[in-house]
């Protein structure tokens, strides 16, 4: 028989902590950085208007909008925003495409007429509207577009954002000018990512001589006006010779500007990471990976990087818009994005050159800008959001 209040034995107090402990639930850093910003509703809108955009942009091929580079300068130059439906006729052109292909088969293999039709069936093929109307679309946007014609057909959406001087369609050049800008700000970012990341972490881990040699190469790269040297390679770029050898590669020259503006922006990621690497390479579990064996290399980039890429996740969110504006104004000054390539900055630039004191053509220029202006507010509003967020100093606020 037991006795009343008892106290509990030393066993039975252990088993009820271990109990009470395996109750709670813990949070991640990541976890407990996502529930707070969910409650920042500024930087939840601009996330997914962000999302909206990037999946737009993604989808743009596919959605029915009329030819981004199709040109009518005689029926439709500077015309203000308009509901009426627009064809691409390209239905029309399949069926005499297909007619001229049924004709040639009913002739005698390797006669004069069939050759005649094969040879004008070839030639019409290579002038697809797919690739007139598209600038020669690549293997991955090609299925796309045929997707959307088999989808729609010739049908597009009405300019409702007007049309430009040379009569091409606002609406459809806002959407494909969103696929550079974007991809410009994405990839130019990753290259900064991976440069920055990599010498700062090295140079903080190193320190000493190897440090102060490092970070004295990026003193000396900070000291150089980037602008002049990024008119002039792009200006190099754009020689015929230059063009030529890039074209055998297969290599453009808006691929180049990508990585170059890459280059330039690692600089500020460097630092920032050489400092978050001094903080913590003394840390106990660096010297646990010491250790163990783990190589320097190893503790860089297996254990050290990953502690810093909440503030690197931050600094990217900024990285972004700055890169994207600094597109917009190369191509603003005509040294970024070139024709028939289309970007945000190329058409505010176009807007703005039809501005005149007689006459405002005032669509030209907003629409483009409010989506340039939309995709840089929601960057830094998300940025913003994310650096409370991951600050541990505010995880109570």
């Amino acid at each position: 028989m037991p006795i009343p209040n008892q106290p509990p034995s030393e066993l039975e107090r252990l088993a009820a902590i271990l109990q009470e402990a395996h109750d709670v639930h813990g949070v991640s850093l990541w976890a407990d950085a996502w529930k707070r910003l969910k409650r920042n509703k500024a930087a939840m809108i601009s996330l997914w208007s962000l999302l909206t955009i990037v999946l737009l942009a993604i989808l743009t091929p596919l959605l029915p909008l009329q030819s981004p580079i199709y040109q009518d300068v005689k029926n439709r130059e500077l015309l203000p925003p308009q509901w009426e439906g627009f064809s691409l006729g390209i239905k029309q052109y399949d069926e005499e495409t297909a007619r001229l292909i049924a004709e040639a088969d009913l002739q005698v293999a390797g006669n004069a007429k069939h050759k005649e039709l094969m040879t004008e069936v070839e030639a019409r093929e290579q002038k697809h509207p797919i690739n007139l109307y598209w600038n020669d679309p690549n293997f991955l946007t090609k299925p796309l577009i045929s997707l959307r014609l088999l989808l729609f057909g010739d049908f597009c959406i009405p300019s409702i954002f007007g049309t430009d001087k040379l009569g091409r369609d606002v609406l459809s050049r806002v959407f494909w000018g969103s696929r550079i800008s974007l991809a410009c700000g994405f990839i130019a970012t990753l290259v900064s990512l991976m440069i920055g990341v990599s010498y700062g972490a090295i140079s903080g881990y190193m320190g000493g001589w190897v440090d102060n040699l490092m970070m004295r190469l990026v003193d000396v790269f900070y000291s150089i006006p980037f602008i002049f040297i990024v008119i002039f390679i792009m200006s190099f770029l754009s020689s015929p010779d230059v063009r030529e050898v890039l074209q055998e590669y297969h290599i453009g020259q808006i691929h180049v500007f990508f990585l170059l503006i890459g280059a330039i922006y690692w600089l500020t990621m460097a630092r920032v990471v050489r400092g978050q690497v001094i903080s913590l390479k003394n840390e106990q579990f660096v010297e646990a990976a010491k250790t163990i064996g783990a190589t320097r290399m190893q503790i860089v980039f297996r254990h050290l990087v990953p502690n810093v890429m909440g503030i690197v996740i931050v600094y990217l969110t900024l990285t972004i818009p700055a890169v994207i504006r600094f597109e917009a104004f190369l191509s603003f000054l005509g040294m970024g994005v070139e024709a028939p390539n289309i970007s945000w900055g190329l058409l505010v630039n176009e807007g703005v050159q039809v501005i005149t004191i007689i006459k405002t053509y005032w669509w030209m220029i907003a629409f483009s800008g409010m989506a340039l202006a939309t995709t840089l507010f929601a960057l830094n509003f998300l940025g913003d959001g994310v650096r409370d967020a991951l600050d541990p100093k505010l995880k109570n606020k």
